[in-house]
């Protein structure tokens, strides 16, 4: 089947809306970042000091900022994404605005209506959770569409709608704990959520695009991706998360060290040339916290397993989440806004701040850990998370929501 451009699709009662994916779900993904990362500083300093005076949550909010962040802040962003490059991986016709305005207005509300629970009751907290639900529900239908149409044999594409299949399990998990107030289920959403969802999605594209945008900078460049590769990915995720889950984590530095070494030889073989653009270097330098976490997630288990000792505490999970997720999350975003906006592929002094700011945060998140009051350090930390992400977000909703400066469509 042959691409078509939307603006030949039928008419839409969403025509005022810009035809890209990326655009409304970019920009619902943003204002749900800004926005949950000031919900927690204000649950942490009400935690801390009992200041900003939270009401009681209807869940613990630990386990509501864990599993907000792959579910709504991240989840907009992940469609954005897969939305604008299914067509073009599999050689299909594009999206229509049907195919994504019903997936950001599910993300959006849904989260207004979870992180509202403290002050409007425990039942905006469910009602959250089913928009969420539906909109990943319906997402992945969307994908789905596409791949059954492929006649390509898209790897990518199949382990990017395995990846979104378990974000489904995971909302279905969360309405699971509201239901019947199992903590096991709570605990799963949160796990799949991180090695069942966002580390597959953001290690298939990684597959798929890092080394295609390395060679299109340096056209001598080798693009190394086997497909291999992918199913190990999978392999460590899928082990990873059961040892977690099933309370064996002890046992972690089994599949994360080998996972550490086999990071180190793949990123050896991507590692574009010197002098490279740092809008190409900003995704390889957000790799290199994936095998940081494997480290510190093999060092933790292993202090268990010699000295029966818990320590590290959160400094692995957040090497992950805000190093790797974070870091790679402004750099993608960044070269995706500025080249389907037309402008050049270069990271601006905002998306710099942005982007070395996150490492800086992501490190000190981690010394918080093995420092005193780790409470206090996280709730100014969230505060810093905002002021840095305000202004990269502003330049990406003015991106998002202006024509192209070059006048193409899109």
């Amino acid at each position: 089947m042959t691409r078509s451009s939307e603006p030949h699709a039928p008419p839409s009662p969403f025509g005022l809306l810009p035809i890209r994916p990326h655009r409304l779900l970019f920009a619902a993904g943003a204002v749900n970042l800004c926005l949950s990362m000031a919900w927690w500083a204000v649950a942490l300093f009400s935690l801390r000091w009992g200041l900003a005076a939270m009401p009681q949550t209807p869940l613990y909010s630990g386990w509501v900022h864990a599993f907000v962040w792959p579910y709504f802040v991240l989840a907009p962003f992940l469609f954005g994404f897969l939305l604008t490059v299914f067509p073009r991986w599999m050689s299909l016709t594009d999206y229509t605005r049907w195919d994504y305005v019903p997936i950001a207005l599910g993300l959006a509300s849904g989260q207004l209506l979870v992180l509202g629970a403290p002050w409007l009751g425990g039942a905006a907290m469910q009602v959250g959770l089913l928009f969420g639900a539906a909109a990943w529900l319906f997402g992945w239908l969307r994908l789905l569409d596409r791949l059954r149409q492929d006649r390509t044999a898209c790897w990518h594409a199949r382990s990017a709608a395995l990846a979104i299949a378990a974000g489904v399990l995971g909302m279905v998990l969360l309405l699971l704990h509201g239901w019947t107030g199992e903590l096991r289920w709570m605990t799963g959403a949160i796990k799949l959520g991180l090695f069942g969802v966002l580390l597959p999605l953001y290690l298939t594209v990684a597959h798929r695009m890092f080394p295609f945008f390395a060679n299109s900078v340096d056209r001598s460049y080798v693009m190394w991706r086997p497909t291999g590769l992918l199913g190990m990915f999978w392999g460590y995720c899928f082990a990873h998360g059961v040892l977690d889950w099933i309370g064996a984590a002890r046992w972690l530095w089994m599949v994360d060290l080998p996972m550490a070494l086999c990071m180190a030889t793949v990123l050896r073989r991507w590692w574009p040339k010197a002098g490279s653009p740092l809008i190409l270097r900003a995704l390889f330098l957000g790799m290199l916290w994936l095998p940081t976490a494997n480290l510190l997630f093999a060092a933790q288990s292993l202090i268990d397993v010699l000295w029966n000792v818990g320590m590290l505490g959160r400094a692995p999970t957040h090497a992950l989440t805000i190093g790797l997720f974070g870091s790679l999350l402004i750099a993608m975003v960044t070269r995706v806004s500025r080249g389907h906006s037309g402008r050049m592929l270069e990271m601006g002094p905002i998306d710099r701040a942005a982007f070395f700011a996150m490492h800086a945060l992501a490190a000190s998140r981690i010394a918080a850990e093995l420092g005193g009051d780790p409470l206090a350090w996280s709730a100014w930390l969230a505060v810093a998370w905002v002021l840095v992400i305000m202004p990269w977000m502003a330049q990406g909703l003015f991106f998002w929501s202006t024509p192209r400066v070059d006048g193409k469509p899109g």
